[in-house]
């Protein structure tokens, strides 16, 4: 009977370790592209991709937007779910893994509340809009004059911007650029009567649609940002179009030329304008957040800059406007972002929320303050010889140039003055 049992025994044992005992595989990422969308509160969703990769036995994603690839290293999976961290923006992604499928929630962590919009992914999937494309019989490349209106039970907004496109069958790219800045790497697709354009950099998500006439003409325009905001836009094509001069919207108070600020470093160093290392130097002053993309496009630039010019006499200071005033938390975002991007200058602690009127009152001398970021370049006697708002980035192809080259002359010819 002994012998019997034994045989049994063995044959389950057998038939378990073929068939029904093993242990289930661990929930894990697909390696690959995946399909995302972040859904409104109006059941829009915004489509975008990612790239999961194996580097050194470790999982990586790198969100793509147009030729942007925005590395994402803080990734735990556990059980059957996984916790992605998006860096400097404070923003997660949590979501159950259903094989190929994730589906969860982006958790946008803000100085007092937290914005949360449903997360859903497939992996294996390159396309963005449209599963199949065809080609457009219109073409959008080139520059449109866009305007963007906000309405709602109080006031009416409008924006000016300038859509910059580069169409390719029927793949498109591109951005639209303000006063204040731009709204970094948009792509998407058109049609022969619309046009959709999509972006997320882990801060922002953004989609636009309209309607196209013709090749000069959008209508109908929806722009969906976050969670709630939709505006309405409308655009024409239009080789000409202009925006503000970047360096005529922030102005020092009349008779007023030169600024003094003093505030402490990630080392709690007092750090000041006036002090001995910057006499006779040409001096940016960044006013930045770590919490802003267009901040995070002139931060690389910077870096860049200061490393081929500090020995010239170029000095550098960052000024940082957090989401909030408490000093750890504030001090914990700016390390991350000079970690981030390996920044060679001081940023320093303001202590200041990024409330506009609240940095004007740090830095008493300015007449306004629009937006972030803006930065000053003071010359060697320590006059400010021009602030310029916003900051047009990588993204804007060509105004970036353009940018780049007006600014590396400016700073030439003050280091040329005696």
């Amino acid at each position: 009977m002994r012998k019997n049992l034994t045989k049994s025994y063995l044959i389950i044992v057998g038939l378990c370790s073929v068939i029904a005992c093993s242990k289930p595989s661990k929930p894990n990422l697909a390696i690959g592209i995946w399909r995302a969308t972040l859904k409104t509160q109006s059941s829009v969703q915004i489509p975008f991709n990612f790239e999961v990769i194996d580097s050194a036995d470790k999982k990586i994603i790198k969100l793509m937007n147009s030729t942007d690839r925005f590395l994402i290293d803080d990734i735990n999976v556990k059980d059957d779910s996984v916790f992605i961290h998006i860096p400097l923006f404070d923003s997660e992604i949590r979501a159950a893994i259903n094989g190929n499928s994730l589906s969860g929630n982006w958790i946008k962590h803000l100085a007092d509340k937290n914005a949360i919009m449903k997360f859903d992914a497939t992996a294996n999937t390159k396309w963005r809009f449209f599963e199949t494309n065809s080609p457009s019989k219109v073409n959008v490349s080139g520059k449109w004059s866009s305007l963007f209106i906000k309405t709602d039970a109080t006031k009416k907004d409008s924006t000016i911007a300038i859509g910059n496109f580069i169409q390719n069958k029927s793949h498109v790219s591109g951005t639209f650029l303000t006063s204040t800045g731009d709204y970094r790497f948009l792509e998407g697709t058109v049609t022969d009567n619309a046009i959709y354009l999509s972006g997320f950099d882990g801060s922002s998500a953004m989609l636009f649609t309209g309607k196209l006439k013709n090749d000069s003409t959008i209508s109908e325009g929806k722009f969906y940002s976050g969670f709630s905001s939709i505006k309405t836009w409308l655009a024409r094509k239009d080789e000409n179009a202009e925006l503000p001069d970047a360096y005529s919207l922030t102005a020092l108070k009349p008779g007023i030329k030169s600024i003094k600020f003093s505030f402490p470093d990630l080392n709690d160093n007092r750090i000041s304008n006036i002090d001995s290392k910057f006499k006779n130097k040409v001096l940016i002053v960044q006013f930045l957040g770590s919490w802003c993309p267009n901040c995070m496009d002139e931060t690389v630039f910077l870096s860049e800059f200061y490393r081929k010019n500090n020995k010239l006499g170029v000095e550098v200071i960052g000024l940082a406007y957090e989401r909030t005033n408490d000093p750890i938390k504030s001090k914990r975002a700016i390390s991350n972002l000079k970690k981030r991007f390996n920044v060679p200058y001081d940023i320093l602690v303001t202590g200041v929320t990024n409330d506009t009127k609240e940095v004007v009152k740090s830095i008493p001398e300015l007449a306004s303050f629009s937006a972030f970021p803006t930065t000053l370049i003071i010359d060697k006697k320590g006059e400010v010889r021009k602030i310029h708002t916003g900051f047009s980035g990588p993204g804007t192809g060509k105004y970036y140039n353009e940018f780049v080259k007006e600014f590396e002359q400016t700073i030439k010819n003050l280091l040329a003055e005696k």
